[in-house]
């Protein structure tokens, strides 16, 4: 069981995403709608998965509050946007990014491998379809 974070601003898509998420055993530990409350949340809950959208309340904040939950958290980020062009290239330390509009299939599947893949620190199996990882999650994370 992973404890993720939501940071999604559209309140329907963030109610859709926890139901899938509980569907698969993982527990909810938080929603934000701006950077500023997913990086506080992070700080108090210590998620293993944070489900970001690049554009929040706040703009498009996404990337801001993605690097600071890697980089002082040790959370893994995925991104959940319509506006992936606006991801920078590093990714903002993310481990990838999963494009809406998506299908609970596709979720399911992309939370499934990474699930796995931070228990055993590497993919088991071949990435999802729905899922682009990052550069440098791609040697670490893609099978072989």
């Amino acid at each position: 069981m992973l404890k993720i974070l939501i940071v999604e601003d559209e309140v329907i898509l963030a109610v859709e995403l926890e139901h899938v998420l509980h569907e698969l055993g993982h527990r909810v530990v938080g929603h934000a709608v701006a950077s500023s409350d997913a990086v506080e949340l992070a700080a108090r809950e210590t998620p293993d998965l944070a489900l970001v959208d690049v554009h929040l309340f706040d703009g498009p904040t996404g990337p801001d509050a993605a690097r600071v939950m890697a980089r002082d958290f040790k959370t893994t980020v995925l991104f959940m946007t319509a506006n992936p062009t606006r991801i920078p290239e590093d990714f903002a330390l993310a481990c990838g990014v999963v494009t809406k509009p998506y299908t609970p299939q596709a979720l399911r599947s992309v939370v499934g491998f990474l699930d796995e893949c931070l228990k055993g620190g590497r993919a088991p199996r071949k990435t999802p379809a729905a899922l682009t990882l990052a550069p440098d999650y791609r040697q670490l994370w893609s099978a072989v």
